[in-house]
């Protein structure tokens, strides 16, 4: 089974949850994707469904071949997150998958009372580009081709992205913790 090749770090990694909970979920996704659009509740249910027991993680995982604006709402949810607002701006631009062009990052960008002169510096001289890269390269060597691609407790969940899939690869993922103490 194909494992994740980067491990999450704190100082690198977006996260909502302790690193040091039973389970850890890892995303590899595109804002511009239909199905991580699809799979954004998804994640969002489950966070909600097992509280403190969920570490998430969010990598960016642009398909730049296919989804013309990904790149530069991957590089807006970095600049938002220099601001210490990646997860508000990463919901809102699942929120607004249609609407994902540079004059609608800035308008997303000012609803959050971000510094949007400095929101458009960033996004206008890609201050960010290197970091989306990064998430990408790692996703790569983790054998990431398509999005949205979960591993869960560094394992490549390869069942359905529905809250039901998801839900028993970490119930799974959960009991195989509890053997292993």
């Amino acid at each position: 089974m194909a494992g994740l090749k980067v491990p999450v770090d704190p100082r690198q990694d977006h996260i909502q949850g302790s690193v040091n909970t039973p389970l850890t979920l890892v995303e590899y996704g595109d804002y511009e994707c239909p199905y991580c659009g699809a799979a954004y509740p998804v994640v969002k249910q489950i966070q909600q469904s097992l509280g403190d027991q969920l570490c998430f993680v969010f990598r960016n995982f642009p398909l730049t071949q296919i989804h013309p604006h990904a790149q530069h709402a991957a590089e807006a949810a970095e600049a938002a997150g220099a601001q210490g607002q990646f997860w508000e701006l990463h919901d809102v631009l699942f929120e607004h998958q249609q609407a994902l062009d540079d004059p609608h990052l800035v308008t997303y960008a000012s609803d959050l009372g971000l510094d949007v002169v400095q929101f458009e510096q960033d996004l206008a001289t890609h201050v960010y580009a290197g970091r989306v890269r990064e998430d990408f390269m790692s996703g790569a060597r983790s054998g990431v081709n398509g999005t949205p691609t979960f591993f869960i407790n560094g394992r490549r969940h390869d069942g359905p992205h529905d809250f039901v899939g998801l839900t028993a690869g970490l119930q799974r993922a959960l009991e195989e913790e509890e053997m292993s103490q």
